[in-house]
Formats: structure tokens, sequence, C-alpha cells
């Protein structure tokens, strides 16, 4: 959510800024639902006070003997507590509709992000890496997989319907070794605080990333409160939902497996070969509390940590900065980490390093104090992958493919996998 005093006071420059992003937000209907709420609000503080004031007065024109004057302003507050009553009924009505609005803001973008429409205005940072030379066309990795019998896509969807993916034998180990080397490494080279999240969460841990409500139709619902997680974002962001952060603490960074779940409504008869986008799938997420002043060199460490994985790997690579027509609803500034694939020829998104600044912290009332007293702030929240499983176990495949048709496996995988080649 937005700030509340700067849709208020500065609704000219929030349109503008969701404008850079193509979108729209309900602007003119927060300001005329707000400003009823905040006459309503007037309108009690004024009726609370006159019947105090005349309840003060009753004691008094009994001590007096003035029965009948007592009585007539005792029957003045029974009219002002009705009239009260009525208002704060009134005004709990308003507050949901104001609320429901708020919900409905995507965040504004952060004025150092590039201007554009869609993904071809985004801007290429660096890269890493040089891309493999073959001396043939390189195999795409569903054909590798199925060469070797690392994948059994027709008995996933026996089982559970297109979309989904069966590992078997080493590629059941390989994509074992992913996620585990992964976690490894961001918590033991980088830092992170490692948490095992639920995979099922409700309805509020949901809003408070901004994933509902505007995006229900990506969710899988099990049951009336309940959702699959799309990514460990959600648990883990919400872990200290409703909570005041100590300051000095700042800045937590947290990183968590889990399984990760998506309808993907959006994104029919699109990278549907192979593994490059499934319904259900294993990742690393990364997610980061901070200081507001502290945000913005955290977004860059957050990009680099991601980076490490790949570079540990030995993996092909670039960073695009996400223009503002590519950001996003709940973004203010967005890093993609795209890692080369040889057998499909192009890059392919494995992160999305994103600063949502105080956005989800409003909508899920995370806070901090600077120190004992102060009044509490919210805090900034920034997540990234690091990294995402089936585009890693596809890359690994296409990128090491060997002559005698052996994937040769990274170094840094060999303990976990127990061998240096697959084949």
């Amino acid at each position: 959510m937005l700030d509340r005093d700067l849709i208020r006071n500065h609704p000219d420059l929030v349109r503008s800024g969701i404008a850079r992003k193509g979108l729209e937000a309900p602007i003119d209907a927060f300001l005329s639902v707000d400003l009823e709420r905040r006459q309503v609000q007037t309108e009690l503080q004024e009726k609370q006070a006159e019947m105090n004031r005349i309840s003060k007065s009753i004691g008094m024109l009994m001590g007096q003997g003035k029965k009948e004057e007592a009585e007539a302003a005792k029957a003045q507050t029974k009219d002002l507590k009705e009239a009260i009553s009525a208002g704060e009924g009134r005004q709990r009505d308003l507050d949901a509709r104001l609320r429901d609005i708020e919900l409905d803001f995507p965040n504004l973008p952060h004025d150092s992000i590039p201007n554009g429409k869609d993904e071809n205005d985004n801007v290429v940072v660096r890269t890493w890496g040089e891309k493999p030379e073959f001396a043939e066309q390189p195999q795409p990795h569903w054909d590798v997989a199925e060469r070797l019998g690392l994948l059994d896509l027709p008995r996933a969807a026996k089982i559970s319907g297109s979309g989904f993916a069966l590992y078997t034998g080493l590629g059941a180990r390989l994509q074992r070794s992913l996620f585990s080397f992964m976690i490894d490494h961001q918590t033991s080279k980088n830092g992170y605080y490692e948490v095992y999240p639920p995979y099922l969460v409700n309805r509020a841990s949901l809003i408070g990333t901004g994933n509902l409500p505007k995006f229900e139709e990506d969710l899988y619902k099990a049951d009336d409160d309940l959702y699959l997680i799309p990514t460990a974002e959600v648990p883990v962001t919400n872990l200290y939902r409703d909570e005041i952060l100590n300051g000095e603490q700042l800045t937590l960074k947290l990183a968590g497996y889990s399984g990760c779940f998506r309808r993907e409504a959006g994104a029919a008869g699109k990278d549907t070969r192979g593994v490059l986008r499934i319904h259900q799938f294993d990742k690393v997420e990364m997610v980061k509390f901070t200081k507001p002043e502290d945000s913005y060199d955290e977004l860059e460490s957050l990009v680099a940590d991601a980076e490490s994985v790949l570079r540990a790997l030995g993996l092909h690579y670039r960073i695009l900065e996400l223009c503002a027509g590519d950001i996003g609803a709940k973004g203010a500034k967005c890093y993609d980490v795209e890692l080369w694939s040889p057998g499909v020829g192009r890059y392919l998104e494995i992160s999305s390093c994103t600063n949502f600044e105080a956005y989800q912290a409003r909508r899920a009332n995370i806070r901090f104090r600077r120190a004992q007293g102060d009044k509490p702030e919210f805090v900034h929240i920034l997540n990234g992958s690091g990294l995402a499983c089936p585009r890693l176990f596809s890359a690994i495949l296409e990128t090491f493919q060997q002559p005698d048709g052996s994937i040769l496996v990274p170094e840094a995988l060999r303990p976990y996998l127990g061998t240096d080649r697959i084949s």
C-alpha cells in the first residue's frame, strides 16, 4: 500500500508514477471516500466532546437542585450516544471501503528506473562469463533429460496433468543437490538466516505481499482461507506481520527453500517445453527487512547474492534493470537475472530481485523502532530468488553437455551429487 498522506496531498504525483508503469489506480475513489471518512471522524469528535461537556454538567445541575435541566441534559446525552454509535458504524464501513480501495493501488516506480513500455525497453546492466561454444547445435534440456533418464514428463502428466515434472534417477538427485547447495551457499557464504516455511498460507499473508486480491487467478486455493504458496516470499515476509522490529537488528536477511505452486494463468502457451514453465517447482528465496535509507544498497547486494550462485556454477548470465512498464504492480525497482540457455538459444529469467520499499510493509503492518521510545516506522522489504531450480536444472544440462553425450557436473555440485558426470 501507498502512504495515505501521499495520495491525499499529492494525487498528481501518484497518478504520474502509476502512469509510468502503464497501470491505473482508483485515486478519485480514494479521495472521495477518504474525505467522507475524515468528515465523519470530525463529526464524531465534535459529538464526543459535546457529550463529555454535557455529562460533566449533569452533576453540577443536580447539585444545584436543577433537576429538570439535569434530566434534559441526560436526554441530550442519550441522543448523542445514539448518534455516536451510528457514526462509528459508518466510520467502520468507510474504513473497510478505503482499505479495499487502497489494496488496488500499485506501488510507485523509483525515480531512477528507466522509462519504457515492456521487456523490450529493459536495460542490460552487465553480463558475466562467456556463452559456451559447441561443435554442433546443443540439445535442449528436454531431449538431454529424456536420453539420460532424468525426467519422465509423460508420467508426470498422467499423475497430475500438463505442466508438472517427474524427476527420476540422477535427475531427482540433481534437483535435490541444487536446492541443498543453494541454501547452503546463501547461509554460509552470504550470511542469510535459514528458515523452512509452511507451504500453505492464509489470505492475510497473501494480502500482505500483494498477491491478493489482484492475482488470485494465479494461485491454487486449498481451503476457504488457505492457499498453496507461489513462492517462499509469502510466508517468509509474513513472519513479522503485525510486529515491531528492533532497529538495531536491521538488516534482517532470511533465506528459505520451498516448493512453489502457480497456475500460470497469464502464461498459457509460453515456454511449455520441458521444465521452463511448470506449475510446481523448487526455489530458494531471499528476503530482507531493512531501514529505508539502506534499502537501495541492500538491493544491489541482493542481486550480487543471486549472481554468486551462477558464478559458483560457472554459468553465463546477464543482469537487466527493468523499465517502469515491465516492473509489475508491487515493485519500486527491480533487476532480473537472466541465465543463458544454449539449447533454447536465449536468455531466461531465473531471479527477480526487487525493492518494494514500504509497500508490502504497510499491507502487512511490519514496522521498526530506531531506539526505545521512538515512533515506529515501516521497514523496507526486498526479495529475490536465490535461485529457482527448473531453469537452473535445464541450463546445467544444456551448458555442460559433452561430445560423448554425458553432462559434466559443476565442481560446486559434485559433493552434493556424488559424481562428476551424468551419463
